[in-house]
């Protein structure tokens, strides 16, 4: 049988735990297992007929042992306390009181796991599929589970229970049950951190990332710059023999990727960003961020590219819209804008 000293420690040790991980007083630890112990005497009073309809009930514990004794009261006379503590009820509420900290100790940590996925919002995770939850998709990542709901998931891939990945963390959510924690894998968030992951020079800001046009799952646009002379931006991102480029695009499970030379010449920009396509003529509307795009006949189908989407990805980059025609669209007089003279935009495909 255990000692008064070792209840006491056992008791007020976990009390101030609690408290402490909660930031809250152990006062209101106590009135939560009060409410509780209060809860579990009238369920049990009732079930034996001794709960008296017309009496109001409390608690007082002990905040050394636990030790708790029920009173109970006529309505609006609370003077006239009386002890109902049944017999055999301290197991009763020692059990009530643990299921009460082991709860308050749940909150806690899941609050100061919120916290911690709250600061690194933005950044990449590894995760691992747990199970599909309706249209949603749980995902493990490490102290936490997180939720990817419809929005954010990339319907080509076809994920499977256990399999693990990166995944871009989106934010925080209220729920239902509380503050979920969501991840994405097609925010263009994700292709970013993984250049970070893959690049040094991304990662250590010689090359920066101006901007990312996607559509998931089948073809992203990144504009690049160099920060530091000498530093080729699109090299960089590609790798030698493509290796750095070719680990993102596994890591989006085959997902094309076009690296583009940022320029603030905006013809030249958007020359660019219409590669794979060559020896294209830019005129540029500056006041309606508009651009006529004049392409030779066999370059035509390569500017707009299936169904649009190289057309659709560089308007995205390049915030412009871009109008597309064949060169003998060109109108009779000049056009003022230069040619650009732009290589081939190095383009990575998952072989």
């Amino acid at each position: 049988m255990r000692s008064l000293k070792s209840a006491r420690s056992e008791f007020s040790l976990a009390l101030t735990q609690v408290a402490t991980e909660r930031g809250i007083a152990p006062e209101m630890v106590l009135e939560s297992i009060k409410a509780a112990i209060v809860a579990a005497y009238k369920k049990d009073a009732k079930e034996t007929g001794e709960l008296k309809e017309d009496w109001d009930y409390g608690v007082e514990i002990d905040p050394g042992t636990g030790e708790s004794t029920v009173f109970g009261w006529p309505l609006e006379k609370e003077d006239k306390k009386v002890v109902v503590t049944p017999p055999g009820f301290g197991r009763i509420a020692a059990v009530t009181a643990k299921q009460v900290i082991k709860q308050k100790l749940r909150e806690a940590e899941k609050g100061v796991i919120i916290d911690e996925y709250s600061r690194r919002i933005g950044s990449l995770v590894t995760g691992m599929i747990l199970r599909f939850d309706g249209a949603n998709i749980v995902v493990d990542i490490g102290r936490a589970e997180a939720v990817m709901p419809p929005q954010e998931q990339v319907k080509q891939e076809g994920l499977r229970i256990n399999e693990k990945m990166s995944f871009y963390l989106e934010g925080i959510r209220e729920s239902a049950k509380g503050k979920d924690i969501v991840v994405s894998r097609a925010n263009p968030g994700l292709v970013e951190g993984l250049f970070k992951r893959e690049v040094p020079e991304v990662a250590s800001g010689a090359v920066e990332i101006k901007a990312i046009a996607r559509e998931p799952g089948s073809r992203s646009k990144v504009a690049v710059v160099s920060t530091q002379a000498g530093v080729d931006p699109v090299g960089s991102c590609v790798g030698q023999k493509g290796v750095r480029v070719q680990a993102v695009i596994e890591e989006l499970n085959g997902e094309k990727i076009d690296i583009i030379p940022y320029s603030e010449e905006m013809d030249k920009y958007i020359a660019s960003a219409l590669a794979p396509a060559e020896n294209l003529e830019v005129k540029i509307e500056e006041d309606k961020k508009r651009a006529v795009v004049f392409a030779p006949q066999d370059q035509l189908s390569l500017a707009i590219g299936k169904e649009g989407q190289n057309a659709r990805l560089a308007a995205k980059l390049t915030e412009y819209k871009i109008d597309i025609k064949g060169e003998e669209e060109k109108e009779e007089e000049p056009i003022e804008e230069k040619k650009p003279k732009t290589k081939r935009a190095k383009k990575a495909k998952k072989e």
